[in-house]
């Protein structure tokens, strides 16, 4: 389908696959095996600039918007998304920044990840708040001009690996949500240190760690907005990251259909090739058609915020809901069109089934972006009809 992408994004496209095809794929079953984390590869598009596609050019970037991002996760998770999550993990840990950070943070913060120098992550999950990201345990006392963090955050993407933190922290438990707050930690800071790295069942190449906190000293500056603003920028940033996800979960789609597509055009059985079975032709039919659904409604929501939307968590949610869907469903549908070798590591359709379950999970579950969907739906209702 005609997207009408202009030749910068057609060019960002490109340059993204090309990583994926020549850097990638030669290493994606071993990063998986091993559960390396990708540096080379995040080297690799640092020098391609990819790092700045999201970033504002008056800070080293490129000054592109969500739906290069988008691009550029998808075609990067064609080939792996355990690997592409460093990149993608990055921007949900740098639009905080972006959005609610200060000149001076700005200033200091962004030129590096632009550069691919340093990346980043967003800590908001805890033991006791998945879904339910108002119940906080992590603390931020007052003390002069720091903050005192204590606390635990739990299943953190680039953990440990990244340099920059955006974390969320109750720094008034009496006032629910409206008494969370977001600081931006680094690396190496005292009392900042790293719990144990997660064994996964998919997307293997990312970190997944524990960050503790204990009497960790934050000065005031490094608080993002105001304190109290913690809350709203955990929603507008999930709000503004979640087209990410479906990217990540259309580009494991597409890379499992190509395999079963190209597999069901030589594998024979019966003295004839099984694409020629009315049933697996026709299983493959619903795939491509469920893919360019998704892609349809990914990239049109990437164009509504990066056009300056002012309300977009409805599409969001659905871009999240329907392509991670989307994933499970082509990947299961895969492995069943390779039969038992779709069963086997040998074939890369058992990695991508793996890795498609994380994406109806993280940021926030399908179940999540049902209610999500049904109360914005109840909003614009009674405004019509108040």
């Amino acid at each position: 389908m005609e997207y009408f992408l202009t030749e910068e994004q057609k060019m960002i496209k490109e340059l993204a696959k090309k990583i994926a095809e020549e850097k990638i794929k030669p290493k994606r079953a071993e990063y998986d095996e091993n559960e390396t984390f990708p540096w080379d590869i995040v080297e690799e598009l640092a020098k391609a600039d990819l790092f700045g596609v999201f970033i504002p050019s008056e800070y080293g970037g490129l000054g592109c918007g969500v739906l290069e991002l988008c691009l550029v996760i998808e075609e990067l998770s064609r080939v792996c998304s355990g690997i592409a999550l460093s990149y993608a993990g990055t921007a949900l840990g740098t639009f905080p920044i972006i959005m609610f950070g200060n000149e001076e943070q700005k200033k200091k913060y962004l030129p590096p990840i632009a550069k691919g120098e340093k990346i980043a992550a967003f800590a908001v999950t805890e033991p006791e708040a998945g879904s339910d990201i108002t119940n906080l345990n992590t603390t931020a006392k007052k003390d002069g001009d720091w903050y005192i963090l204590n606390g635990t955050k739990q299943w953190i993407t680039n953990g440990g690996e990244a340099e920059i933190y955006v974390v969320i922290a109750s720094t008034d438990k009496t006032k629910g949500p409206r008494g969370a707050t977001a600081f931006i930690l680094e690396k190496g800071m005292d009392g900042f240190n790293f719990g144990k790295k997660e064994k996964k069942l998919g997307i293997r190449a990312s970190a997944t760690r524990e960050l503790i906190f204990e009497n960790c000293k934050v000065p005031k500056e490094n608080i993002l907005g105001r304190e109290g603003m913690g809350f709203l920028i955990t929603l507008k940033n999930f709000d503004t990251s979640r087209p990410g996800v479906a990217a990540q979960a259309l580009g494991i789609a597409q890379g499992a259909f190509e395999e079963a597509l190209k597999y069901a055009h030589t594998r024979k059985q019966f003295g004839q090739t099984i694409i020629s079975f009315q049933a697996v032709s026709h299983t493959l039919a619903d795939m491509a058609t469920q893919i360019e659904a998704a892609r349809c409604l990914i990239y049109q929501t990437a164009r509504m915020i990066d056009s300056g939307a002012k309300d977009f968590s409805k599409e969001s949610a659905m871009c999240k809901l329907f392509a991670s869907d989307v994933a499970m469903k082509v990947t299961t549908d895969a492995i069943q069109i390779f039969g038992g070798y779709g069963y086997m590591k040998d074939y890369p359709v058992e990695k991508m089934f793996r890795d498609a379950k994380i994406t109806q999970i993280y940021e926030g579950t399908n179940q999540i972006q049902r209610n999500i969907i049904a109360l914005e739906l109840i909003k614009e209702l009674t405004r019509k009809n108040p």
